[in-house]
C-alpha cells in the first residue's frame, strides 16, 4: 500500500511537490516598511484593513518592498542612500539573503521582480559617475548579482513592470546626489527628469521628458493601469508657492497629460507626491502628500481634481474595491471613498512611505 511518505517522496522526485505560496504566510494583501515604538525598523505583512500578519526587523529605515510573484518572499529596500536589500522568507522570518550594491553604488528604495520571479531589478545610484543604474539579481540562485544596465537618466527611484509590452518603466527623478553630501541635491539647475521604458536587457524602448518649464519637477513614484497607462507623481524642487501639477499620465509615443493643471488646490500637496494609485476601474488616480497631509483624487479622463481628503502624515496608498486604502505615519489605516475617509485599524507602528500590494 502506498504511504503518504512514499507519495511525497515521489512528488519530490518528479518535481511536482506543492511549493510554498503567499497563502503559507497568511495571505497578506500589503507589505509596508515601518518603525515600532522602540525605534526598531521593520517590514510588515498586512491584511486589507491594516492588521499585522507578520513583522521582520530591518537594520535601518526601509522605504519600499518587492513581493515575489509566486514564492512567499519579500525584498525590503533601504531608504536612499542605504546599501541593504533584505530578502525575507515571510512564512518563517528567515533572512534568505542581504543584497548589497557594488562599491560606488547605493539603492534608491525600490525594485521589482520579472513576471516569472526569476529576476529581481533594483534602482541604484552610481554616484561616482552621476548616473542611474538598474541592478539585475538572479532570484533562482541565491539572489546573485548577474548584470546591470543604465536606467536612462539620473536618480532612478520607482520602477514597475510594463503592462503594454515586456519590460520596465523607470522614474528617473533627475536629481544628482552623493552620499558624502547626505541628501543634498547637487544639480538642480540642470535637472532633466524622465520616464524611461526599458527592455529586460536594458535596451531603451521609449522615453518621455517633461517640458523645460517643469524640469524642476522630479518624477519619483509610479502607478500603472491595466491598459499600460503610467501614472507618475512628482516632487517640485522650485518655489514652494507655485501651483504646479504633481501628477501626470503617460503612454509611450504620446505627450504627458498633467492632472489638475491650473487648479489652485494642487498647492495643498505642498509640491510633494508621496504615493500614487489608480482606482480599480482606472477612471481615477489618487496621490498622497505627507507634507500637505492630504490625499487628492483626480479624474483620469478630464484631469479634474474630484476629491480631497485630509489625513495627517498620510503617504501609503493602494486601490481598494471601494476606492483607496491609505496608511499614515501614526499607524492609522483608512478606507477612502467619495463619501470620505473611514478608520480601519490603528497599530503601534509608524508606517513609512508605501503600501505595496501583493496582486
Amino acid at each position: 500500500m502506498a504511504t503518504r511518505r512514499g507519495f511525497l517522496a515521489g512528488l519530490l522526485a518528479t518535481g511536482l511537490a506543492p511549493q510554498a505560496s503567499w497563502a503559507n504566510a497568511g495571505s497578506p494583501v500589503f507589505l509596508s516598511a515601518g518603525k515600532d515604538a522602540s525605534g526598531t525598523f521593520l517590514l510588515a505583512g498586512l491584511t486589507e484593513n491594516g492588521e499585522i500578519l507578520f513583522r521582520h526587523p530591518l537594520p535601518a529605515r526601509g522605504h519600499a518592498a518587492a513581493a515575489h510573484p509566486v514564492r512567499p518572499e519579500a525584498v525590503a529596500f533601504a531608504r536612499r542612500p542605504g546599501r541593504f536589500a533584505d530578502v525575507i522568507d515571510c512564512r518563517t522570518g528567515t533572512a534568505l539573503a542581504r543584497l548589497e550594491p557594488p562599491a560606488g553604488h547605493h539603492f534608491y528604495g525600490h525594485g521589482t521582480f520579472s513576471p516569472n520571479g526569476s529576476r529581481l531589478f533594483t534602482t541604484e545610484n552610481d554616484f561616482g559617475n552621476a548616473r542611474g543604474v538598474i541592478g539585475v539579481w538572479d532570484a533562482t540562485d541565491g539572489y546573485k548579482r548577474i548584470a546591470a544596465f543604465a536606467s536612462g537618466g539620473i536618480g532612478p527611484h520607482d520602477m514597475l513592470l510594463r503592462r503594454d509590452a515586456p519590460g520596465l518603466v523607470i522614474a528617473n527623478g533627475g536629481i544628482e546626489t552623493h552620499p558624502d553630501s547626505g541628501r543634498a541635491k547637487l544639480n538642480l539647475p540642470d535637472m532633466r527628469p524622465n520616464l524611461s521604458y526599458l527592455g529586460f536587457d536594458g535596451a531603451l524602448q521609449a522615453q518621455m521628458e517633461l517640458p523645460q518649464e517643469l524640469h524642476l519637477n522630479s518624477i519619483r513614484h509610479l502607478a500603472i493601469r491595466a491598459d499600460g497607462t503610467v501614472g507618475f507623481a512628482m516632487q517640485w524642487q522650485g518655489d514652494p508657492g507655485e501651483a504646479l501639477p504633481i501628477v501626470g499620465l503617460h503612454q509611450p509615443g504620446s505627450t504627458p497629460r498633467l492632472m489638475a493643471d491650473g487648479d489652485p488646490r494642487v498647492l495643498n500637496l505642498n509640491g510633494y507626491g508621496g504615493s500614487l494609485a489608480f482606482s480599480a476601474d482606472g477612471a481615477q488616480i489618487g496621490v498622497t502628500s505627507p507634507r500637505g497631509g492630504v490625499l487628492q483624487v483626480m479624474d483620469t479622463g478630464t484631469g479634474d481634481l474630484l476629491q480631497e481628503h485630509r489625513m495627517t502624515d498620510v503617504c501609503g496608498l493602494a486601490m481598494s474595491d471601494a476606492g483607496y486604502t491609505a496608511s499614515t505615519g501614526s499607524g492609522q489605516f483608512f478606507g477612502v471613498s467619495a463619501s470620505g475617509n473611514h478608520p480601519l485599524h490603528r497599530s503601534d507602528l509608524a508606517w513609512d512611505n508605501h503600501l505595496i500590494p501583493l496582486t
